[in-house]
């Protein structure tokens, strides 16, 4: 999980930046649109790498929830 994080945070500040230097080559504006977009983006990016790394790491991205129906049902006599 800690080798995902810093993966992650590193993978977001190289894709924040390569998406600014794209929108400046573009001539977009910057503005808060702007801002919103390029951390969109960039967060999206993070999150895949880090799920991409948890994913070649072995561990669950969910926790795996035990179920009831295992146990046998007790039946009741009247």
């Amino acid at each position: 999980m800690l080798l995902s994080l810093i993966i992650s945070t590193v993978v977001f500040f190289v894709a924040a930046g390569y998406f600014k230097r794209r929108l400046d080559d573009m001539d977009i504006p910057k503005g808060m649109t702007r801002g919103i977009l390029v951390f969109t983006l960039a967060a999206s990016v993070a999150w895949g790498v880090a799920a991409a790394v948890n994913w070649v790491q072995g561990k669950p991205v969910t926790p795996k929830i035990p179920t009831q129906a295992a146990q046998p049902i007790k039946e009741i006599d009247p």
